[in-house]
């Protein structure tokens, strides 16, 4: 369009590219015909922002120096270089995208600004030759506000990343709860960018430069985890919502003008501030023939066509930006009032890492389980930063041991928890990482009927037969010795006083189902005791089952709301009668799942309500019964005279006992606090078996000595 500045900047938000978010109001207006999609929500944010006195006054002070910027000279072939940290905000969920396609994302964006995409060849004949090299390339920043040396990435585990309503309540949660450095990220040091589940039914938006937000970091992009990149939980076709993004970023609008609103025939008498960018209403496909104003030919000298190839159309075949955007945006590019000159400088690049040599300043790694059944293998990857070229990985229990490529795969055959170490180098710098009982190798499979009444622990914590999961770190499900429905145990989710969107799982050990055949039916049955705090409480107790260890679980049973509990208690409940239980009997564990490595999880959805109980988890072949399903001999009938010697015992503690038949066992060893310290497992012979235990390192105290066989479980007690 034709004028090349106006008098005022608008330092409104830009939102594009939206996608459909049940939560939020649609307003069909600005979607495309039979879809729920809103593109852009600038008039709202614009609206707001005008209530603002101190921000319309800052539009005259920005309009000024945006004048004074367009009066300078631009060097050209002078390469402008962006540090930009990506900062992840996820609850656990596909948002909490990998390294991988957030470089992706980084990729894209330096080849869609240095024009190195092979498509801008294939631009309309109107615009041959048109497409412009900005020459803006972005760097991963690779030191925090602190000088603390990171790769450019940050995350941070919050229930907010899915609740959009305020960009800036999600951007506190990053300050206070990330990874790298709690505090703040100059918006005038970095181009931040908020990766996060949800931003308000946008898919992308951020704010045009102003000097009235220059130093905080919500002069940022936020952006919806699939449109990041062209892999993971992305596609090639929302790839390049972030090259938009940053386009407003950079002083541009749409190329019908300062509103989110396309297909307006008044656009036409609007502007983009831009001289080579033809006057359109904008297009919501990819319509080459669109041409849809005739205000602009007398400044092109015939009917010029609509750009509908401009990355700030709407679309979906974008593939350039003009010499007019590419001299907009590397104007402001030399605007220190807006804070975006010190972003390039080369001082602030020295300050935040971006573009230095790399070197190694942090080890680490990550795997893609860390519980698992005995065979199974564990894939380990380095993640280290910013540039390794050897590692020496150390996997006690493992096979192999240890390991020197880049990204091991390592099996664990014994029952146990297991630390790993890397130690990596870049020749010159070296540094180590190790993670504590990191890997969980959960005990054998035990056959059914199966019972869990939760009476032989103290706690859950560190047991190889039941796994705990609290993605939030706050309560976890633990035991509680006070209350159940028999006996005086039970699991205990401490749900009162949590904040709402925490989620938390209790995890089986393995059963073997391999032996039943397809026509049998199986029950898992459990009871569970709930109230809510308040009336309009909405909490979710999920039920989970799996056939291969936990790689694929598969949702077969969910109470919610009412369903779960009609009684509100508004201060910490617990059950105190047998009628505070409810029984649930679940038939639909099918014949797919009658595999060796069976699991079942509870996962408990929490809003802010009241307290979750859990107890006797029984499962069995047959149809469901309100009474504790066992077998018909229990271990103590199979296994006999145990005896454990010496007692007191120092330095070596005998197992000794007798079997009615040759079967897989393991024998655990608890402390006091119902902590397992050691695990073996074993092949235990008909008749007589003997295990020698090493208890040298065990400190003094009382311990149970516990045997799992086919049959149930015997337990007895020593002394160190």
């Amino acid at each position: 369009m034709k004028n090349l500045f106006s008098l005022f900047v608008l330092g409104s938000y830009m939102v594009c590219f939206a996608q459909t978010k049940p939560l939020h109001s649609f307003d069909p207006s600005n979607a495309r015909e039979g879809e729920r999609v809103e593109y852009c929500h600038q008039h709202k944010k614009m609206e707001a922002l005008m209530q603002n006195p101190a921000y319309l006054q800052q539009r005259v002070i920005d309009s000024l120096d945006e004048l004074h910027c367009a009066s300078k000279p631009i060097t050209k072939g002078t390469v402008y270089k962006i540090p930009v940290v990506f900062h992840v905000l996820h609850n656990n969920g596909p948002e909490n995208i990998s390294d991988e396609q957030i470089l992706d994302a980084l990729s894209l964006l330096n080849r869609d600004f240095r024009l190195l995409n092979q498509d801008a060849n294939n631009v309309q004949p109107e615009f041959q030759g048109m497409p412009a090299d900005v020459e803006v390339e972005f760097l991963l920043a690779t030191k925090a506000p602190n000088g603390q040396c990171f790769k450019g990435i940050t995350r941070t585990v919050n229930a907010i990343s899915n609740d959009g309503s305020d960009g800036g309540d999600q951007v506190d949660a990053i300050v206070a709860g990330n990874d790298v450095y709690n505090g703040a990220w100059p918006g005038n040091r970095y181009l931040n960018v908020f990766i996060c589940g949800d931003i308000g039914g946008a898919a992308g938006y951020t704010t045009k430069p102003s000097g009235w937000s220059a130093t905080q970091m919500t002069n940022g992009i936020w952006i919806l985890h699939d449109y990041v990149g062209s892999i993971g939980t992305s596609s090639v076709s929302s790839s390049r919502t972030l090259t938009h993004e940053v386009g407003h970023w950079l002083n541009l609008d749409h190329t019908w003008g300062p509103n989110n609103n396309p297909g307006n025939a008044s656009s036409c008498s609007t502007d983009d501030n831009v001289q080579d960018t033809p006057n359109c209403i904008g297009v919501q496909a990819c319509i080459f023939a669109s041409n849809t104003c005739n205000s602009d030919n007398a400044y092109w000298g015939f009917d010029i066509k609509d750009n509908v190839e401009n990355y700030m159309d709407y679309s979906y075949c974008s593939k350039m930006f003009t010499t007019g955007q590419k001299t907009r945006m590397r104007t402001a590019l030399q605007s220190n009032n807006t804070g975006r000159a010190n972003v390039i400088s080369q001082a602030n690049l020295t300050l935040v890492g971006a573009g230095a040599t790399p070197y190694l300043c942090k080890a680490d790694f990550s795997s893609n389980l860390t519980t698992v059944c005995v065979g199974d293998p564990v894939q380990f990857s380095d993640e280290s930063y910013n540039l390794v070229n050897s590692w020496s990985w150390s996997f006690p229990g493992g096979t192999p041991s240890s390991a020197s490529s880049q990204n091991p795969l390592v099996t664990y055959n014994t029952p146990g928890l297991y630390s790993v170490t890397l130690d990596a180098s870049d020749g010159g710098t070296n540094d180590s990482e190790v993670k504590n009982n990191y890997i969980r190798v959960l005990l054998a499979p035990t056959t059914i009927p199966f019972y869990e009444g939760f009476e032989n622990y103290n706690t859950l914590n560190n047991l190889m037969n039941w796994e705990i999961y609290n993605p939030d770190g706050n309560n976890a499900f633990d035991i509680d010795n006070t209350t159940s429905f028999n006996g005086t145990k039970c699991a205990k989710l401490q749900n009162f006083g949590q904040a709402a969107g925490s989620l938390d799982e209790l995890i089986s050990t393995p059963i073997d189902l391999s032996g039943l055949t397809a026509n049998q039916t199986v029950t898992l049955s459990f009871r569970y005791a709930y109230r809510k705090k308040l009336a309009a409480d909405n909490e979710a107790l999920k039920v989970f089952i799996t056939g291969d260890c936990g790689d694929t679980w598969v949702q077969r049973k969910t109470i919610t709301g009412n369903q779960l509990s009609n009684q509100a208690v508004a201060t910490s409940w617990k059950p105190s009668s047998q009628a505070d239980w409810v029984t649930v009997h679940m038939t639909n564990v099918t014949s797919t799942y009658f595999q060796q490595n069976f699991r079942a999880k509870w996962r408990f959805e929490g809003n802010g309500g009241n307290n979750f109980y859990l107890d006797d988890i029984n499962l069995y072949n047959g149809a469901p019964s309100n009474d504790v399903v066992l077998g018909t001999e229990s271990l103590e009938e199979s296994v006999s005279e145990v005896v454990l010697f010496p007692n007191p015992v120092s330095s070596e503690l005998n197992v000794e006992y007798s079997s009615k038949t040759a079967e897989k066992m393991v024998v655990v060893l608890i402390d006091a606090n119902g902590k397992q310290v050691q695990s073996h497992q074993i092949h235990a012979n008909a008749g007589k078996n003997v295990i020698m235990m090493d208890t040298q390192s065990l400190a003094a105290g009382t311990y149970s000595a516990v045997i799992y066989g086919s049959k149930g479980k015997v337990t007895r007690t020593f002394i160190k």
